[in-house]
């Protein structure tokens, strides 16, 4: 098992490295600046636009889709470590356009969508012109199963017939945000995995209304999660997504890649956690010596980096395995990193705060954000428990 990049992803991952350090991290504080100006927290920032501009001018853009199409085709291990890259700054991934929800909308359009779709969709997602969401959970059930969901897809002839309530739709509130993956019941006597069809409705169509963004620990992210209501919203027929009945399988099909980008990006977030507490480890003076040589400090630099690294190698074989035998074939390790990597995340943020004292608190630095992020993963996409409950079913099949 060779978990080592191509050559093509290494120039990658070094013009990459030269974006971050020469443009994104400088703009950082524009763009918090441009939010701040503006009152606006979902405002597009101009600096977004400039920095999209300058990833494509150096052949950084649509890293993510493996198909040479529409991107430098790359399989999921040469992936990694650039989504690894682009996980260490909050600006990177949409300056990439590897942004979350639109990377797993544009697969499943690649794969499903109609010449029509695609025209109208996937070709101005490709090329950064819009957003998208992906209205699947609701506040009515426990979406965790979401063969559980309510939501329905009603057929009239010519058009369909859409209600429902949704909430954290990712992206929702961002200026660009132009369209909606909607899934719902549209035969409400199949099975509990054929009930489900996917639908795609035009964000400003009559019915549709975002009524709040859900912040998480008191960030209102750029694009928002939207909790948004669609009441008898008709769009003709051949808006859905797929076959009727496939809602729920091409779902899956998506949180797959999602669930694998969203644990690389992660890894990125912990390296910049434990860069920024190992710079205030030996800035800081407590008791009369730097706090990077007290033990406690030393404990927690040491486990944050092994932790990483194992968190690292679980990734790579994952999608080693997804390059080379199938998503199929990588169901438990999906299941595990999904659990492991945003704990570990999370964990090396929470030490990186602490040895920070009161400026980790403040938004004086970017820890703070950096984990409402990391333990939002936790649940997001699945929670952890489902996971850890789908690696014990598969362990415990093996000795039955």
């Amino acid at each position: 098992m060779d978990l080592s990049p191509s050559t093509h992803a290494r120039a990658l991952y070094e013009r990459l490295q030269a974006l971050l350090d020469e443009s994104v991290y400088p703009s950082e504080a524009r763009y918090q600046e441009e939010l701040r100006r503006s009152g606006n927290p979902h405002l597009h920032a101009p600096v977004l636009e400039e920095l999209k501009k300058e990833a494509q001018s150096r052949g950084l853009w649509n890293l993510f889709m493996p198909d040479e199409r529409f991107g430098p085709g790359l399989t999921n291990l040469d992936y990694a470590p650039l989504a690894e890259l682009s996980g260490r700054s909050p600006l990177a991934p949409e300056a990439l356009n590897c942004s979350a929800p639109d990377t797993g909308n544009m697969e499943i359009l690649t794969a499903f969508g109609t010449e029509e779709q695609q025209e109208r969709w996937l070709q101005p997602l490709l090329s950064g012109e819009i957003r998208s969401c992906f209205c699947m959970t609701e506040p009515e059930v426990a979406s965790s199963d979401p063969t559980n969901l309510q939501a329905t897809i009603a057929g009239d002839g010519a058009h369909l017939i859409v209600n429902g309530r949704k909430w954290w739709a990712t992206g929702a509130a961002h200026e660009n945000c132009r369209v909606a993956l909607f899934m719902g019941v549209s035969r409400p006597d199949a099975d509990r995995h054929h009930r489900h069809s996917l639908v795609l409705l035009p964000l400003d169509s009559p019915g549709i209304s975002i009524e709040r963004t859900l912040p998480v620990f008191g960030y209102d992210d750029a694009g928002g999660h939207g909790e948004i209501t669609f009441d008898d919203v008709r769009v003709p027929h051949d808006s859905l997504l797929g076959e009727e009945g496939q809602g729920f399988a091409i779902a899956q099909s998506r949180l797959g890649p999602g669930r694998i980008h969203h644990c690389m990006r992660a890894l990125g977030l912990a390296e910049r956690a434990l860069e920024l507490m190992c710079r205030r480890a030996l800035q800081r003076v407590a008791f009369g010596k730097p706090l990077a040589e007290q033990g406690r400090v030393e404990e927690a630099i040491a486990r944050s980096r092994i932790e990483i690294e194992q968190a690292r190698l679980l990734v790579l074989k994952t999608a080693w395995l997804i390059d080379n035998e199938g998503q199929k074939s990588a169901r438990t390790e999906i299941s595990a990193i999904k659990a492991a990597v945003p704990r570990v995340a999370a964990g090396v943020v929470d030490r990186a705060i602490q040895v920070h004292g009161g400026g980790g608190l403040s938004d004086d630095f970017p820890l703070a954000a950096m984990y409402a992020h990391a333990r939002s993963l936790r649940i997001l996409d699945g929670p952890d428990e489902v996971h850890e409950m789908a690696v014990a079913r598969r362990e415990l099949s093996k000795h039955r």
